[in-house]
């Protein structure tokens, strides 16, 4: 009995995700979804010759990634979501413990630089992982006027560590507007600090010698990045009755297709 059920409840999973893809690839639909933006934002920057390493710029209106062979060297950028509001929508929507996540999508806005510590936007790749530390500080700094009050690259050494999980290498181009949409890998970390509704903390980094990103901070009023999170429902005895529905719906569609849009 116990293994039949099993069974019933793998077949229903399978025909629901066969559904909820039919349905986003043929109507960009997503049956739940919430986003948020950073609770804390930070770029942080070598300078030219190491001369911005101990300076935090917790407060600038952009962020930044940028090779260290690059005239301004290097930049990283930590974000901070807190995801209890989050949990607790989707808790509401479907219950506790009955959503799944389908996936996870970080919007970043390109944007000019007015600052000449900054390097000039250029196409390249990415890093972006899950830090196990969430000790950083925000901080009061600008690229204008930088402060010692929060995070700095020189503070990498005590916040960063081998257990970081990799969500992932995107590439960037060269423009100084538009959305960049990255797809992160549901990592554990990531999956559990979600589904806990707790803070996760981004890491952005160079993942060649050439790219230079800058993207807006959580300081601007709409063009900030966001989290999405976007999931499904858990499946359950109703899932079994709606499988013969799911399936019909996507051969009456011509098929499920094999990209996500």
């Amino acid at each position: 009995m116990g293994t039949n059920f099993k069974f019933l409840r793998l077949t229903a999973s399978v025909g629901l995700v066969q559904f909820f893809l039919c349905l986003r690839a043929g109507a960009n639909l997503i049956p739940g979804s919430a986003s948020v933006s950073p609770i804390a934002d930070a770029f942080l920057a070598t300078g030219t010759n190491g001369n911005l390493s101990a300076d935090n710029f917790g407060g600038a209106g952009s962020l930044a990634v940028a090779a260290g062979a690059l005239p301004g060297g290097q930049f990283q950028t930590l974000l901070r979501f807190n995801l209890s509001g989050a949990k607790t929508a989707l808790d509401a929507q479907f219950g506790a413990g009955q959503w799944s996540i389908f996936d996870v999508i970080l919007t970043l806005t390109a944007g000019p630089h007015n600052n000449a510590i900054f390097n000039n936007n250029a196409a390249g790749a990415v890093n972006v992982s899950l830090m196990q530390n969430d000790t950083w500080v925000e901080g009061t700094g600008t690229a204008g006027t930088p402060t010692t009050d929060g995070v700095s690259f020189n503070s990498l050494p005590t916040i960063t560590s081998p257990t970081d999980q990799a969500l992932g290498v995107f590439t960037v181009g060269s423009a100084t507007s538009g959305d960049s949409l990255f797809m992160l890998a549901l990592t554990p970390g990531l999956i559990s600090g979600i589904m806990g509704g707790s803070d996760i903390d981004l890491r952005l980094s160079a993942a060649d010698n050439a790219v230079a990103f800058l993207f807006q901070s959580r300081n601007d009023p709409s063009f900030y990045p966001l989290l999405t999170v976007n999931v499904v429902p858990e499946p359950g005895s109703i899932a079994i009755g709606v499988l013969g529905l799911a399936t019909f719906s996507c051969l009456f569609r011509g098929g499920v297709r094999q990209t996500r849009g």
